[in-house]
């Protein structure tokens, strides 16, 4: 690993563990046994890490999910695995990091969360496309319409206002998200291998 990917990698995993308001570059260079001036090497500022990081992280989540869609064998094998890949990385997020993010960092936000967006629209409708022509899927719904309603509920889940944390757990929540869009788009031949699957992971 490079020194700019370790600052990167090591800058992501204290702000998911802290939030990003908390964390300061001095934090960030001990963590990482390097001087401020190591650091500022490759960041102009804390805001510029906080950019980096998230395109970072944005640009290995799209390889993530091109591996995970490489290997699976239908569209529900393909939901169920990114539905997995996604909760893994739900867990790693501490309380108010969202808040953080769009209030302090709200430029950075808005241009990688736009990014997300139309990648994950473009996974989900590709999904929905190859459920459908598999017979896993319904054909009695509007594939735009249901892609983009994905890519925005998905985005309430880790919204703290409406799901505290001290209620709700981010992988129940995702959890029970994945099995409602499911629900809602499959066939019964889907909901056959859905219960498979969900048989094999009891």
């Amino acid at each position: 690993m490079d020194l700019k990917k370790k600052i990167l990698a090591g800058a992501e995993l204290m702000f998911l563990r802290n939030g990003f308001k908390s964390v300061t570059m001095d934090d960030i260079a001990r963590e990482l046994g390097m001087s401020k001036k190591t650091l500022y090497q490759f960041v102009d500022n804390k805001a510029d890490l906080v950019g980096q990081v998230l395109q970072n992280h944005g640009e290995e989540e799209i390889a993530a999910i091109a591996a995970i869609r490489s290997h699976a064998d239908n569209a529900i094998d393909e939901i169920l695995a990114i539905a997995k890949y996604a909760i893994q990385f739900l867990r790693k997020m501490g309380p108010g990091l969202m808040y953080d993010l769009q209030k302090y960092y709200r430029k950075s936000w808005e241009i990688v969360n736009e990014m997300h967006e139309e990648h994950i629209y473009k996974v989900i409708k590709s999904n929905i496309e190859w459920g459908i022509a598999d017979g896993l899927y319904r054909s009695d719904f509007n594939i735009d319409v249901i892609a983009k309603l994905y890519v925005r509920k998905s985005m309430i889940i880790v919204d703290e206002k409406l799901f505290p944390l001290t209620s709700y757990s981010r992988e129940a929540l995702f959890t029970e998200y994945i099995n409602y869009h499911i629900h809602g788009i499959a066939s019964q031949k889907g909901l056959k291998l859905l219960k498979k699957h969900e048989a094999a992971a009891k």
